[in-house]
């Protein structure tokens, strides 16, 4: 019997568990540790803020795994050990053939002075009511929507959640003016120029304004402060944490001192023998100098491979899958449609990545996304 350990239940555990359970002997362990009891799809978390749906319709607890043979850890992993591919978890610790860290980023609102007590996180699944009911409440004034770091999970969010807000305040004759700031040159750097200018003018049509090349560095009540000394006034905050890599990951070595993980770019495995890393945690170069965008579409597919390469080990076969950087995702603009950011991420000499104009179609292509998904982890 073998045993495979993977550390997160998010996008990226999810599809390895899943994928080598159809992969390994019945008798091989697969081990999933997660300190949340239930996953929920990021998409779904815009989706609750602005009361378009509830999270609970697409909360999923874990414990259903287990029907299918999956070995399910609640509880906080506080040791990693890549050389002995073990995690120590609330004083427990498992050993595998196999580790898979798999922890996602990290949110760090403490690195912004005043960042936990003025703004509304819209990232954080708990903190979804409390997002909520203010912006329910909310009867007009200046909004503010702010990139607080980069990288950061899912980029075309904070966007998208400018659009859909302006909708819906409209439909409730709410009068409000937005606004979106960053630290970065671009709106969606990965898109280039072109792709930008596409995003940057229907915001401008909506009324949205985007101001590039902002780094907050503080928040104050009613007012976000930035490094340049500007500072920009505000009734509502709604906020983008900075992201970082989860601290018993740097502590274990696994960045080899950098901000993230940087595992081989086709295989996800780590200078650590039989431990991979994927998801939000690692940083995989562009032949552009960009990184890989941190999305769920990309944790999905590294676990895909990672799960195949683990088999092929186990059997004392070559492993054939490898990360092709191939992937899509979805930013709704409002009017029930959406736009399509879909590509080559890898490709060389320079990422293919395409902006799609807007359809009803790609709306539906989102909504069956989560949910084929959820069917293909959970069943039912």
């Amino acid at each position: 019997m073998r045993r495979v350990v993977v550390v997160g239940g998010g996008f990226g555990g999810l599809a390895t568990v899943t994928a080598l359970r159809s992969s390994l002997r019945p008798d091989d362990e697969i081990v999933l540790l997660e300190r949340r009891t239930d996953f929920v799809m990021g998409l779904r978390k815009s989706w609750a803020v602005l009361g378009r749906a509830s999270l609970e319709q697409g909360r999923r607890d874990l414990r259903l795994l287990e029907a299918r043979g999956i070995r399910v850890v609640h509880g906080t992993a506080t040791k990693l050990d890549p050389v002995a591919r073990a995690v120590e978890v609330d004083g427990m610790r498992i050993d595998g053939d196999a580790l898979v860290v798999a922890l996602g980023a990290e949110q760090a609102g403490d690195a912004i002075p005043g960042y936990a007590e003025h703004a509304l996180s819209f990232y954080e699944a708990s903190e979804v009511p409390r997002a909520a009911a203010t912006l329910k409440d909310f009867r007009g004034g200046k909004v503010l929507i702010g990139i607080f770091g980069a990288p950061y999970s899912c980029p075309p969010a904070p966007f998208e959640l400018a659009l859909l807000l302006k909708e819906t305040f409209a439909a409730r004759g709410v009068a409000a003016t937005l606004q979106i700031f960053s630290p970065l040159s671009l709106s969606l750097p990965v898109l280039g120029e072109v792709g930008c200018s596409a995003l940057d003018s229907r915001l401008a049509g909506a009324g949205i304004g985007f101001l590039p090349n902002h780094k907050a560095t503080a928040v104050e009540a009613g007012e976000v402060i930035f490094a340049n000394g500007m500072r920009l006034a505000y009734d509502l905050l709604l906020g983008v944490p900075p992201h970082r890599c989860p601290a018993i990951v740097a502590e274990s070595g696994l960045t080899s001192g950098g901000p993230w993980v940087r595992p081989d770019k086709l295989t996800l495995e780590t200078r650590f023998p039989g431990v991979y890393a994927i998801g939000d945690l690692t940083d995989l170069p562009l032949a552009d100098g960009k990184s890989l965008p941190k999305a769920g579409v990309f944790a999905e597919a590294h676990g895909r491979v990672v799960a195949e390469r683990i088999a092929a080990s186990f059997e004392g076969r070559l492993a054939r899958s490898a990360f092709d950087g191939f992937g899509h995702c979805y930013l709704e603009v409002g009017q029930g449609q959406a736009m399509l950011v879909q590509g080559h991420f890898m490709a060389e000499p320079a990422p293919q990545i395409a902006l799609s104009e807007p359809t009803v179609e790609a709306f539906a292509q989102k909504q069956a996304f989560e949910q084929d998904r959820l069917r293909g982890w959970f069943g039912g």
